[in-house]
């Protein structure tokens, strides 16, 4: 069997986990590299029995999976992946298996972002590192409002490290009752539009879905204060990037820390990476060395269930 390693960009995937329990039954091919075009993806892929992807950065719609004969085991970390068409894996025989993930280094970067931009701190650090002092003045979190948008898991959490900052915390979503508020302590807001009006940061933990998506848009922009502060860790297209860039170029609001973009890596021409009052990290909210290794510990148990012809954490649609 061959198997292939998707989008290894840290060059990690084959030094956090044993993979010693498989290699007796398959050739590991690690590419570090990332490709777009499906064609090309299919090209490479094509040699390859079984594929072990890292969260969503290679997607695999319908067409990839029309083009891949060889493909009968895809592995993805977490136990939910947009960038895979179940069903379409399902018309052509190939079985997808999941691992579990951990949420927490998606809200501690939440936190890293928060800093990050209320503070200036990649501004900061540049300045230090040019020869230079302090620049401007950042903003403290005693005493504000943070906004959560989305209360589940990472939402929560988020939550809680704002209450530890003495933080006046409201959240609001579709779904979101005045009984989940008051177990985690956060103030009920009932519509976007307050939420967003009377935030100083707001934080997005949505998951991506036909509601969600574009869900800030340059008219929920509107509402926000002058001085306040955008933070999306979830998925990039909640956010209407366009919107975004004339928010923050304009003043409309004071900045954004994103770590999700619509295309994944970035362009290397996209505003976000020099539009001042942005703070970018390139999708660093489950790469931890943890969640690595909860990924691929998991992974390699799915691929020797998959040999052994007991497949195990099989995701369906």
């Amino acid at each position: 069997m061959r198997l292939a390693i998707l989008d290894d960009f840290q060059d990690v995937v084959r030094s956090v986990s044993d993979w010693s329990a498989i290699e007796d039954r398959v050739e590991i091919t690690v590419f570090n590299d990332h490709l777009d075009e499906v064609t090309e993806v299919a090209r490479r892929l094509e040699p390859f029995e079984i594929v072990v992807v890292i969260r969503e950065r290679t997607k695999f719609p319908r067409v990839l999976f029309e083009k891949l004969s060889n493909l009968k085991l895809l592995v993805t970390g977490g136990m939910r992946n947009r960038g895979i068409d179940l069903a379409a894996a399902g018309d052509f025989g190939v079985t997808v298996c999941g691992t579990e993930s951990l949420g927490s280094p998606t809200s501690e970067l939440t936190w890293g972002l928060i800093l990050a931009t209320i503070r200036n701190i990649p501004a900061q650090v540049q300045a230090v590192h040019d020869g230079g002092w302090q620049l401007g003045l950042g903003l403290g979190l005693a005493g504000k409002t943070l906004g959560v948008i989305g209360l589940g898991r990472l939402g929560t959490a988020v939550a809680r490290v704002g209450l530890a900052f003495g933080m006046d915390v409201a959240a609001w979503s579709q779904n979101l009752t005045k009984e989940r508020c008051a177990e985690h302590d956060v103030r009920f807001v009932a519509t976007l539009e307050a939420l967003l009006a009377q935030s100083d940061i707001v934080s997005i933990h949505l998951v991506l879905s036909d509601r969600s998506r574009g869900i800030i848009d340059a008219e929920a922009l509107s509402h926000m204060k002058p001085s306040a502060y955008l933070i999306n860790t979830s998925r990039g297209p909640i956010v209407d990037e366009d919107a975004l860039i004339a928010a923050v170029k304009g003043g409309k609001i004071a900045g954004a820390g994103l770590d999700v973009f619509d295309i994944e890596p970035l362009p290397a021409d996209h505003p976000y990476r020099n539009t001042a009052g942005i703070v970018a990290t390139p999708h660093l909210g489950y790469v931890s060395r943890e969640n690595y290794q909860k990924y691929f510990d998991q992974g390699i148990e799915n691929i020797d269930a998959w040999l052994k012809g007991a497949p195990i954490r099989v995701m369906e649609e």
